[in-house]
């Protein structure tokens, strides 16, 4: 085990057709663990993933898992090719906090689909029940953002959702709520407020039927003891104990996701190369806003194994 290496893997929205074919048509294991999601979940999700259509991969419930194997499959080939590739610490954003405690084998892969694939679906409905939106906010931090949905004082409307790097803070909540936030956003000094092209308004108080269907089937699931540490967006910081992990994965679904707090967290714990895993590198350029000491790779093409071949960690 690597102390100062950290694997993080992104959240929904980072989902693109085509993403971990490259991997799958290289590399065995690859293929391998698409195909076993396919077997499980039986259905053929890797064709949805691998040729689209774009409006059924973005759905909730497809974009969640797709994103979930792709992370595993793309991790599964990077231990297969470097057996010396092993963190110390895993952390993701919102949907990848559940692709990360799989590769900390804290989570089975199956018992991970299985709870994605619920957590997918529970939230797809709950944005059926409640029509809801996202915004980010530019330019405020974290504290003037909290401030201005507490003056606001719309608690059935409007929630802070994303703490995702300084600067850069997501809003979440009813129509009515996020448009209502961005004229005082702006009034407030946000140099801007971009609309988010989700589904619904996630790690808000209207996904709370989401959160109680899913709490029996997260309470149920069996969490291993590793070496390896878990940082998680609820509280921002590392977690150790089972239960508290569990808990977090509950209120996860309707809290804010404390992702500069988490990075921070892995950052003064000892990580100093971060290696992000899975579709894009949105991760590594909030890294960069966050103003870590340490290094990121992204790693979602099999072209960036050559990032990796050039560090001395494997």
């Amino acid at each position: 085990m690597n102390k100062a290496l950290g694997l993080i893997f992104p959240g929904q929205g980072t989902q693109y057709i085509g993403m971990g074919k490259d991997f799958a048509d290289a590399y065995p294991v690859a293929a391998r663990t698409f195909e076993e999601a396919d077997d499980l979940l039986q259905s053929r999700l890797s064709n949805v993933i691998f040729e689209g259509p774009e409006e059924i991969l973005v759905r909730t419930d497809h974009s969640q898992l797709a994103i979930y194997v792709t992370g595993i499959a793309i991790w599964r080939t990077l231990r297969h090719l470097y057996p010396r590739l092993r963190p110390g610490a895993c952390g993701g954003l919102s949907l990848g906090e559940y692709t990360a405690l799989a590769a900390a084998e804290k989570l089975s892969f199956e018992d991970g689909l299985n709870l994605v694939k619920y957590r997918g679906s529970y939230m797809s409905e709950a944005c059926d029940e409640v029509k809801g939106a996202m915004a980010v906010i530019m330019g405020l931090s974290s504290e003037e953002v909290e401030a201005m949905v507490e003056d606001m004082s719309l608690p059935h409307d409007l929630w802070a959702a994303n703490f995702n790097c300084p600067g850069q803070v997501v809003v979440s909540g009813t129509e009515k709520g996020v448009e209502a936030a961005a004229p005082e956003a702006l009034r407030r000094g946000a140099k801007r407020v971009v609309p988010l092209q989700v589904h619904g308004a996630f790690h808000s108080g209207l996904m709370k039927s989401a959160k109680k269907k899913l709490q029996p089937r997260i309470l149920s699931v069996p969490l291993q003891d590793t070496e390896v540490k878990i940082a998680m967006n609820v509280p921002g910081d590392f977690v150790e104990s089972n239960d508290q992990m569990r808990q977090n994965l509950i209120d996860q679904v309707t809290s804010p996701v404390r992702w500069e707090q988490e990075i921070r967290a892995m950052n003064h714990g000892g990580v100093a190369l971060f290696v992000e895993i899975g579709p894009g590198a949105t991760l590594a350029g909030m890294n960069k806003r966050i103003g870590i000491s340490g290094r990121t790779i992204s790693v979602a093409k099999v072209e960036d194994l050559r990032k990796l071949e050039k560090e001395a960690i494997i």
